[in-house]
């Protein structure tokens, strides 16, 4: 029995190491496949804001062109509402198209302050009809934003973190920027849709 159970001993302290490494190697998987998923979910959740914001997009020409049957003479509002939009049109990332998003908001800012000062414009039901969307659309690129900060939130966290770190190093995991508005676009527009 000596001899025996000696080798068995041996032969189970040899297992050890192999069965050490093997759930490393699991471990380093699942935390590897964690990672992908973080960040898939961080992209999908930027390609909503991408959707609602050329929704928005696509809105605003339609809303200058009733614009322009009241306020003919308005030129360099349009232009300005025309030079936002191919800024966002060209964004690359959420960093550029926060940017690009803040100079849209506030020329369309604009043009709804031209529009106040037409009552015929703004009972006209065309026009309250595309404020009703672009209102909609606002509020969609809202919810959509904070899904998007908050994903990349927990994706940056966890390939910033140990171990999650050493992975995304080695793996070449890069962070996501952010969704932010500027702060004088955190401010609420007032723009009235009364008659004067």
């Amino acid at each position: 029995m000596g001899s025996g159970g000696f080798q068995l001993r041996t032969e189970m302290a040899a297992l050890i190491p192999i069965c050490v490494v093997l759930m490393g190697a699991l471990w380093g998987m699942f935390l590897y496949n964690s990672l992908v998923l973080s960040r898939n979910r961080t992209r999908e959740a930027w390609s909503g804001i991408d959707v609602q914001l050329k929704r928005r997009s696509s809105l605003i020409p339609n809303l200058v062109e009733t614009v322009k049957g009241y306020a003919k003479h308005e030129h360099a509002v349009f232009s300005e509402v025309a030079q936002a939009r191919g800024a966002l049109a060209t964004a690359a990332g959420p960093a550029a198209a926060a940017v690009a998003d803040q100079s849209l908001t506030a020329a369309v800012g604009r043009l709804m302050a031209v529009a106040e000062s037409y009552p015929q414009l703004q009972a006209s039901q065309p026009f309250q009809q595309l404020q009703s969307e672009l209102t909609d659309t606002e509020e969609k690129i809202a919810y959509a934003r904070q899904f998007y900060n908050q994903n990349a939130l927990n994706y940056n966290s966890r390939i910033q973190s140990f171990p999650g770190n050493q992975f995304a190093s080695w793996f070449q995991f890069q962070p996501f920027d952010y969704f932010h508005a500027e702060e004088a676009a955190k401010q609420e527009i007032k723009v009235s849709f009364s008659e004067a």
